[in-house]
């Protein structure tokens, strides 16, 4: 059994028939997924299909993609969100697993980076406060989010979604106790660095993701993406490490259900 690590479920196409595109994904092999949140807009959303479904679980953060929208008030309300689930994990009712998505993103057209960092740090803070593991997006702002984790390490770790940057900066990220997100950018021949990195790096410190419907794998490009795909991620994985393909499977699987506490 794979374990989808990020994957956006509450999104279009999913939302339309949720339960046939989780059949589609246990009949390949990939049997639970985790769904992160973007913002404030889809906290309950996320939640509401993680109580209908038991192979999802979910984070809940404050995406640096949508920074516009965050309110000034949205922090706080993470914070009660946050602290609801805290109480709810006691009694073994809490599907949430992490704090994310969140990070930096200088990408975007009129970035606030004091504002992202701000939110990046209290994320953490948070994460820490709530014995939490972080989900991490990064865009054009690698040393920028170094300089925060190590200001604020993450005591429960957390996974870099979606790396595609090179071995030293691969072993940066590990060294703070984060895993590497691994996705469909490994599927093309042409994304040699990536590709060398993922086959250079621990497989320990592996999980696999789609980011669906975002992020393709070869051969379906201008399609949306979906967590079924996970295998075809694992068959290239695969073929550019030394490892056996059960091997792999076995461990990017426990590491991703020891990462977010999921029971197998």
């Amino acid at each position: 059994m794979l374990i989808d690590s990020h994957c956006h479920f509450d999104f279009a196409p999913f939302c339309d028939d949720p339960k046939a595109y989780l059949e589609l994904a246990h009949k390949a092999g990939v049997g639970k997924l985790v769904i992160p949140a973007v913002g404030e807009r889809n906290w309950r959303l996320v939640r509401q299909l993680a109580e209908q479904f038991d192979s999802l679980h979910y984070a809940l953060g404050l995406h640096p993609f949508f920074s516009a929208e965050h309110s000034r008030q949205a922090m706080n309300a993470l914070k009660a969100e946050l602290e609801a689930e805290s109480l709810l994990r006691e009694k073994n009712a809490s599907r949430c697993v992490a704090v994310g998505e969140c990070g930096l993103d200088f990408a975007i057209t009129d970035v606030n980076r004091n504002q992202q960092i701000s939110l990046l740090t209290q994320q953490l803070e948070l994460a820490n406060e709530h014995n939490l593991p972080i989900i991490l997006h990064c865009r054009k702002a690698f040393p920028e989010l170094v300089r925060v984790l190590k200001h604020n390490p993450p005591v429960a770790g957390g996974v870099y979604h979606a790396f595609s940057g090179s071995l030293p900066q691969a072993k940066q990220i590990i060294d703070l106790g984060i895993k590497i997100g691994v996705g469909g950018t490994i599927t093309y021949r042409r994304a040699n660095k990536t590709r060398n990195t993922i086959a250079a790096l621990p497989l320990t410190a592996l999980m696999l993701e789609t980011d669906a419907p975002d992020m393709p794998v070869s051969g379906f490009q201008g399609e949306p993406n979906r967590p079924d795909r996970l295998v075809d991620i694992m068959h290239e994985l695969a073929t550019i490490r030394a490892e056996s393909k059960q091997e792999i499977e076995q461990v990017v699987t426990l590491t991703t259900a020891e990462l977010f506490r999921i029971s197998l």
